[in-house]
């Protein structure tokens, strides 16, 4: 274990032990493990996921008072929460601060991006026979949507789990936590792809022919019989998954309430222009070579219309495909102000706007993590990757999370930081904590049981729900 900026405060590298390393010997001590009884609170569950690893010295841990070289170039300002300061370049988030529980000493020690995500997206720890876990499979551990809707599902037609627009790649690999693993393609989200282009469609669903719904109904009836000869929810295999995606999206086809779900052409434009609309964006370049976040506005604004139309649990990805969109180990500054936060600052906030306006807010539970933050020391090296004199590299030691809406309790902060953002000055939370949290406010129980394809059963959470930000 290397302390990669050294220890700045007398605490940090015990709080940094106890919130990371000790995972993988046992050294936790025993934080309250609260009330694990079933409790139905938050109905629906949304998980913002900022992939790359976002800096969190320059959004909501900011730190005015530290020197140059770890404050950067962003001033403070106010927020609607009195003791809650964000950065210049989240002004429309601001008004939202009210809203948020904030944890500000998350802790790990995974420096990798697929091994990292898996690790928020299910909080489980992502070393497996003493490898890192890097990319998803039938094995893999599900992540929250998969199991939330494994006990909820859907009414109807629609899609229990939703991932909105692509999903996450990186060396090679898809993004472990992104698919519902051991748990079996009935539990894959529905991926809906980039709702921003023009003409979109979800994957599957063509345009119908005039006069076509005796057509459709003989070859969903084909469909059907094709797939009856093998259990196709109940399979993990590539085929069985490819079979489940026909089925589904047949069924989703036929159906005009999930059809009008994705009919972003119904929203008044300027509901959409309020979102975000970037007919002008070059889709060749990454956000990280200032192609920006082109599909979010949209992206946002097609989970809010899936939300309304009673779908359980979404993914929604800020960066698409081809981005790692907040991996900023170069010219992170300039990247900040005028690639990533703006559309970011835009879309989230119009998607704030609108759950709070019309309700779901209150049953709706919406977390916006990372894989880790960013090295509060400019330049400072930490991964192969490196990071260049304007850029800031991997950061899992301390970072931060945010949870808003239904069994979050509005205005809460837990645990900080230290002077420099570098680890936990007190109260440090590992990602499994991230998860039973989660679960506690979804009123699932910790204990929960699920089981994988060999039949082995694993609890949903090994955390500790984090009580002083639930209801």
């Amino acid at each position: 274990m290397i302390p990669p900026l050294g220890w700045t405060t007398p605490c940090s590298r015990r709080a940094w032990l106890h919130g990371s390393g000790g995972v993988a010997l046992g050294l936790l001590p025993r934080a309250s493990q609260g009330r694990d009884g079933m409790r139905r609170r938050a109905q629906r569950c949304v998980v913002i996921f900022m992939d790359g690893g976002p800096s969190h010295i320059d959004l909501w841990d900011v730190k005015p008072h530290a020197p140059a070289e770890i404050r950067g170039e962003f001033t403070t300002i106010q927020t609607s929460h009195p003791e809650l300061p964000f950065s210049e370049l989240l002004p429309n988030l601001s008004r939202h601060a009210h809203r948020f529980a904030v944890v500000k000493s998350v802790t790990h020690g995974i420096v990798d991006h697929n091994a990292g995500g898996y690790y928020m997206l299910t909080g489980r720890f992502p070393v497996e026979s003493g490898q890192l876990v890097v990319a998803d499979g039938p094995d893999t551990f599900p992540p929250y949507g998969a199991v939330l809707t494994k006990f909820r599902p859907p009414p109807g037609p629609l899609p229990g789990f939703v991932h909105v627009a692509e999903k996450q790649f990186n060396l090679g690999y898809d993004i472990p936590g992104q698919s519902a693993g051991f748990l079996g393609a009935q539990h894959d989200p529905f991926v809906t792809g980039d709702p921003s282009l023009p003409n979109y469609a979800p994957p599957g669903f063509l345009p119908l022919p005039k006069n076509s719904s005796a057509r459709f109904a003989r070859r969903k009836e084909l469909l059907a019989q094709l797939n009856e000869a093998q259990t196709v929810a109940a399979g993990n295999t590539p085929m069985d998954r490819m079979a489940f995606f026909q089925q589904q999206a047949a069924e989703l086809i036929d159906s005009p309430i999930v059809r009008a779900a994705f009919q972003l052409e119904r929203e008044p434009a300027s509901v959409r222009e309020k979102y975000g609309l970037y007919p002008d964006a070059n889709r060749d370049l990454e956000a990280r070579k200032f192609g920006g976040l082109p599909h979010l506005g949209q992206s946002a604004l097609l989970a809010r219309r899936l939300l309304e139309a009673g779908v359980t649990a979404i993914t929604l990805v800020t960066g698409r495909r081809i981005d790692q969109a907040w991996d900023t180990h170069r010219q992170h500054f300039k990247l900040m102000r005028q690639s990533l936060c703006p559309p970011f600052d835009r879309a989230i906030s119009a998607f704030f706007d609108d759950l709070a306006d019309r309700g779901l807010l209150d049953e709706t539970l919406v977390v916006l993590l990372g894989e880790f933050g960013r090295t509060p020391k400019i330049g400072f090296v930490t991964s192969s990757a490196g990071a260049t004199s304007d850029g800031r590299d991997h950061w899992p030691y301390c970072y931060s999370t945010l949870f808003a809406g239904a069994g979050v309790q509005a205005g809460a902060v837990y645990g900080a930081s230290d002077r420099d953002g570098a680890y936990p000055a007190r109260d440090a939370v590992r990602p499994e904590d991230i998860a039973a949290t989660v679960y506690a406010a979804l009123g699932l129980g910790l204990q929960t049981e699920i089981r994988d394809r060999q039949g082995r059963p694993y609890v949903i959470a090994t955390g500790h729900a984090i009580e002083a930000i639930l209801t």
